[in-house]
């Protein structure tokens, strides 16, 4: 049977997160994707339905899904590509299609060129001889890594309260948008980041929906506010740090490790058994390190894939 192509529709988030579980059960044995994330994922304001998703079905089996994503209406495109074990047909189509698209995205947006990047984990379902054949190549690795919270984990003891370093979380609007600036700051020299509004970080992180009281901002005596840690307890599988961002004064005097045993000790006593992030190979900062130091363990690797294709006027990018 041939293969279909249409575009998502939010009343679809059900069949794509069933597709993304069935590629996380192939790729690291387990169900790791949440409803919630694929609904966010599909009403994110950088997302135009009609024109920058696609569903790949072989007959009523959806086999295939991509979106894409403007980073920064400079041509530099996120994309997200899942196919089923097997299913080259489908990931070469989506490959074609978005890259069509992304280069009219680009196109439209004043750019000349259109940069992808492609993140999939280090041992994907899809074949990457594919990619290769396009032109695409590996630039970056990420580790997502974990650690045991449970009784008999060996968890540090809560750090105390001091005179010189103390937190507060963002439940207040003006402590939301210190935050962003805070990401925004210690972010800013990290691969593939790109400045975002505090409205469009809001989208990014589905701030509706985001426990503000899990997320954190640590202040100095006599220096201010110098780090921030960006936290949720929204997915099944573990709680989860997005972001941990120290400002660069402040750097190398513990600060990072004390808000890293702080969000232990707290998911722990919400009775979570597990903790996860993500972390690039190459920080800068040497946050890998840390982690490790820190009882954190590789749960599995994702490579970041690259290729550029130069913008292209609209065209219809929809069907095969």
């Amino acid at each position: 049977m041939s293969l279909t192509v249409r575009p998502a529709t939010p009343a679809d988030a059900p069949a794509v997160c069933a597709l993304l579980n069935a590629v996380d059960l192939a790729e690291i044995g387990r169900h790791e994707t949440d409803l919630h994330s694929v609904e966010a994922d599909l009403a994110h304001a950088d997302v135009d339905l009609a024109r920058d998703t696609w569903l790949v079905s072989d007959g009523t089996v959806l086999v295939g899904y991509g979106v894409i994503y403007s980073d920064s209406g400079q041509g530099d495109i996120g994309v997200d590509h899942y196919v089923l074990p097997g299913r080259s047909d489908a990931a070469v189509l989506l490959l074609e299609l978005i890259e069509a698209r992304a280069a009219e995205k680009a196109s439209g947006s004043g750019a000349g060129r259109a940069v992808l990047h492609l993140h999939l984990n280090a041992a994907p379902t899809v074949d990457t001889a594919l990619l290769t054949a396009r032109g695409w190549s590996t630039v970056r690795r990420h580790q997502i890594m974990t650690r045991p919270l449970s009784a008999s984990a060996d968890l540090p003891p809560a750090p105390p309260a001091g005179p010189a370093l103390t937190l507060r979380d963002c439940r207040d609007e003006a402590d939301r948008r210190l935050a962003h600036a805070l990401v925004e700051e210690t972010f800013a020299d990290h691969f593939d980041h790109h400045a975002r509004t505090y409205e469009q970080w809001l989208d990014d992180v589905d701030g509706a929906r985001l426990d503000w009281s899990l997320v954190w901002i640590a202040s100095l005596d006599g220096e201010g506010d110098v780090a921030v840690m960006l936290s949720r307890d929204d997915r099944e599988a573990m709680g989860w740090i997005r972001n941990l961002g120290v400002r660069r004064p402040a750097r190398g005097r513990g600060i990072a490790g004390h808000l890293l045993r702080h969000a232990f000790a707290v998911y722990a006593a919400r009775g979570r058994d597990t903790i996860g992030l993500g972390v690039d190979t190459a920080n800068e900062s040497r946050a890998l390190a840390l982690y490790e130091a820190h009882g954190m363990a590789l749960h599995y690797a994702i490579d970041t894939w690259e290729v550029t294709r130069p913008a292209a006027a609209a065209a219809a990018t929809r069907t095969p």
